[in-house]
This record gives structure tokens, sequence and C-alpha cells, in this order.
């Protein structure tokens, strides 16, 4: 269990600086990280630090893919989190 909590913060953390370094990058006309490789950290379980950070930097508000699509994985991640825990309770 520590395991999983100490993936999620990882994951979370370093899902949130990738959408602040490529809000960074696009203020400067520089190369981005691609849409793809932001929606999939939030899928793989950064969706806190996705939705953190478009509401922080005020990035990617816009797409309806990451507007509706990274709420939309948090939600899921946390009915299956939710389904986990009630399941392996004794």
């Amino acid at each position: 269990m520590n395991h999983l909590i100490l993936f999620l913060f990882s994951i979370n953390v370093v899902t949130f600086v990738a959408y602040g370094i490529d809000k960074w990058k696009a203020r400067r006309g520089a190369w981005r990280i691609s849409e793809t490789m932001l929606l999939a950290l939030a899928a793989c379980g950064g969706s806190i630090g996705a939705w953190g950070a478009m509401r922080t930097f005020h990035h990617k508000t816009l797409h309806k893919k990451f507007k509706y699509g990274v709420p939309a994985i948090l939600l899921l991640q946390t009915a299956a989190t939710i389904y986990l825990l009630i399941r392996n309770h004794p």
C-alpha cells in the first residue's frame, strides 16, 4: 500500500510539473510536450496533478479533450479507488 501511495504522489508531481513546463514553453514558442503525453500522464494516475496544473497555470482549459477528459479520468480513477478500498476492506 505504501508503494502505491508513493507512486501516486510521484506521478501527480511529475504530471503537474509537465503541464507547467508545457505552459512555459507555449509562452515562448518552444518545443512542446505532446497532448498525448500529457493525457497519458493523467491516465497513468496523475489526474489530480493534471487537474491542479490546468487550474494553476490556466493551461489546456479550452481544449475539449482536456476540459472534459481530465475530470473524466479523475472521476474514473476515484471510482476505481473507492471500489478497491471497499472490496478489500475486512
